[in-house]
């Protein structure tokens, strides 16, 4: 049995090379997930978070990409800005924040600059503003 595996690894070098690359990408996912500080949080979480405790949110899009609309009552800061303007969000240090993009790549990204800098109730909404439109939920113009 080993050197039929060992026959099949020889003859299919290249299939077992991107099997083994993809185990430890996958590998690697996992790890990440599991040591990130943050949760993420589906649009109908969010909302119950929203409806049950003081939720600052946090809209970490561009200034031009939010002229369609924002969540209610969202701080804009654009996820590049994080870093330097993170003072201004001391003052919400000890509430729940909820950060949210277009898509959820760049909240995550948020996220952990905000955990790294001593924010420990920080959640991201999965999927962005596209999955709290799917879901039918309100988007504010103002």
């Amino acid at each position: 049995m080993l050197t039929q595996i060992f026959e099949f690894a020889v003859n299919n070098l290249y299939l077992v090379i991107a099997f083994v690359v993809l185990l430890g990408l996958v590998f690697f996912n996992e790890i990440k997930i599991a040591t990130q500080r943050f949760a993420t949080l589906s649009p109908a979480a969010a909302v119950q978070l929203m409806n049950s405790e003081e939720v600052v949110i946090l809209d970490v899009r561009e200034a031009a990409e939010t002229a369609g609309g924002k969540i209610a009552k969202a701080i804009q800061m654009p996820v590049g800005a994080v870093q330097t303007r993170i003072g201004e969000l001391e003052k919400h240090k000890d509430k729940t924040l909820l950060v949210y993009c277009k898509t959820g790549a760049r909240s995550g990204a948020a996220c952990k600059e905000l955990s790294k800098n001593g924010f420990d109730k920080v959640f991201s909404l999965n999927g962005g503003l596209l999955a709290w439109q799917e879901a039918h939920l309100p988007l504010s113009k103002k």
